[in-house]
């Protein structure tokens, strides 16, 4: 699967989500703990540079971390580019988005390796797909998971195998699909395939699920 354009779609609604956002709307909580939506834009504008530095150096032959000074710079920078005013988010997030499927556009060869997650070129557009989507829900704006499209929920799942936790089947089943993961004794959830995929990347589903909810572990 090429998800280039569904990318290019996700931008776009990102671009839409945050164009009326003023100065009282970026300081308002966002669906993230601790985070406001302030703090998720900075962050989807430093992903987007990064990762763009992570196409331009793969294309010549170099491998580079993503963030300078690793995770704590990371969070470091975002707490920082979080006081920005609301237009100047806006802008760098537009810009960065544009920067990164602009890279990708370059690309002659999606094998080539990068640093990130021991991936390669191809592997990018799979990260920058998860972090549009699901950060512009957690914008708590006009955006929700039900704006995901199958292909994408199916993604999501498969990427978030490793959450299920240890000694349990989990079984997910939606209307048209059946998705199971681990071994142990059986879990079963029921529910709309975008409410499911919601819950299993820890954001609350929109519509209610049904079936005994475990614990599950760590993003991968």
């Amino acid at each position: 699967m090429n998800p280039r354009p569904s990318v290019a779609a996700a931008v776009e609604r990102l671009t839409a989500v945050i164009a009326p956002v003023d100065e009282e709307a970026a300081r308002a909580a966002s669906g993230l703990p601790g985070w406001s939506r302030a703090h998720v834009m900075a962050h989807l504008a430093n992903f987007s540079l990064a990762m763009t530095r992570q196409v331009d150096e793969a294309r010549a032959g170099r491998l580079v971390e993503m963030y300078d000074g690793g995770r704590p710079a990371r969070s470091a920078a975002i707490e920082a580019d979080s006081a920005r005013p609301a237009e100047e988010l806006k802008d760098r997030v537009n810009a960065a988005t544009a920067d990164l499927l602009a890279a990708w556009a370059q690309v002659d060869d999606w094998s080539r390796p990068v640093s990130h997650r021991n991936g390669d070129l191809a592997s990018t557009v799979f990260t920058a797909w998860r972090e549009f989507e699901v950060h512009t829900v957690d914008l708590a704006l006009a955006a929700t998971s039900d704006d995901w499209s199958p292909e994408f929920c199916l993604h999501l799942l498969d990427f978030l195998r490793p959450r299920t936790p240890e000694g349990i089947r989990l079984r997910l089943e939606a209307e048209d699909v059946v998705w199971e993961e681990g071994g142990g004794q059986v879990r079963v959830v029921k529910g709309r395939l975008t409410d499911l995929t919601a819950w299993m990347a820890g954001r609350q589903p929109v519509s209610s699920l049904v079936g005994e909810l475990p614990e599950l572990s760590p993003w991968p």
